[in-house]
């Protein structure tokens, strides 16, 4: 495997990246789009857990001073014990998992690159955006593009797995096989578990450690705190210790820091979201298919769904202050988050009525 390095691939300017696509959460755009729409919106466009995990008071010295390394240290041991992982040298600590998704393709000379989709588009525009040779595998419009990971020569392939949007799963032992396949080829095999906390039994955390596999976690989604800005990336000690190195010594605030190992330790209130989101994802399929959407997937976070009338509802959704989530390249696609509490609910199905 080539040898990692911050400096292997140039950052990439900022007109490089202005083909990002854009994402959900701009309440800003949506108010601006549906003028007079009532208030307060409801934000249905990100795969978000509506019910965060609880933060407890910081004291003040973590707002007034740099997280020493030690804090660091014991938020990746937290991490290493909750993934899975084999010890806190397999992790990197990051300000959220977007960080290093548009950090790994500077430590790699430009190459081959497959991403198995659709799926979430920033993986495709970082590798594109770092000088590397994008191909975007579509599961619904390739003949079995799985398998042509396996047999064709790539330096590096990223599969989303729970993937977003539409919750495909690639089951462990495959990904296990994939991971052995890139290693014989001095590749790397990039696993975005960004939803796994939902199905835990769906990560190849506990493969971390073989060559040239490396799994991204991200903290705001299940914990409901995507605000806090944190994720991990889960690899071999070296290049875990290479792209700390490229993050830098501060990457996470001490009050993130605290705030997450507390929540990753809470076993709990983790078992007990898995429950409550699962509910909440049925009680939405149910609202969905009562008026006319089919389902597609999703996780128990958010939910795909296909209609030919998908911009219609986008529209008259947006008029009731209710902005989804929309896909340009499949404009028959919807995908809705959880509503948080029962006026939201009501809301959503007089809109949907």
């Amino acid at each position: 495997m080539p040898s990692a390095s911050p400096l292997a691939v140039p950052p990439p300017t900022l007109a490089g990246c202005s083909t990002v696509t854009d994402h959900g959460g701009d309440l800003g755009a949506a108010r601006l789009r549906f003028r007079g729409a009532p208030e307060p919106w409801i934000d249905l466009s990100t795969g978000i857990n509506p019910w965060a995990y609880p933060i407890p008071p910081c004291p003040p010295e973590l707002w007034q001073r740099l997280p020493d390394p030690a804090t660091l240290e014991a938020l990746t041991a937290a991490a290493a014990q909750t993934f899975g992982a084999p010890s806190a040298l397999h992790i990197a600590a990051a300000p959220g998992s977007q960080s290093v998704i548009q950090w790994l393709p500077r430590l790699r000379p430009p190459g081959r690159v497959a991403v198995l989709g659709p799926t979430y588009a920033e993986h495709a525009a970082s590798w594109t955006a770092a000088g590397h040779h994008v191909s975007l595998l579509e599961m619904d419009r390739l003949p079995n593009p799985v398998e042509r990971l396996y047999h064709e020569s790539w330096d590096t392939v990223v599969v989303v797995n729970p993937n977003n949007p539409d919750g495909r799963t690639l089951g462990p032992d495959r990904l296990r096989a994939l991971a052995a396949t890139q290693a014989r080829r001095q590749g790397w095999l990039v696993v975005d578990e960004a939803f796994a906390d939902l199905t835990p039994t769906a990560s190849v955390t506990a493969a971390v450690g073989a060559p040239g596999l490396v799994v991204l976690r991200s903290f705001g989604k299940f914990f409901g705190l995507a605000g806090l800005r944190l994720g991990f990336a889960l690899t071999e000690p070296d290049l875990a210790a290479t792209l700390r190195q490229a993050l830098g010594p501060w990457p996470v605030s001490g009050p993130a820091a605290m705030i997450a190992r507390l929540a990753l330790a809470d076993q709990a209130w983790i078992a007990e979201t898995r429950i409550r989101l699962a509910a909440a994802a049925d009680r939405l399929d149910h609202m969905l298919t009562r008026h006319g959407l089919a389902l597609l997937g999703g996780t128990s976070l958010f939910r795909l769904a296909r209609t030919d009338a998908a911009q219609a509802r986008f529209e008259r959704l947006g008029q009731a202050g209710i902005l989804v989530r929309r896909f340009d390249a499949h404009p028959h696609w919807l995908r809705f988050g959880l509503p948080a509490d029962d006026a939201a609910w009501q809301r959503l199905e007089a809109a949907l009525s």
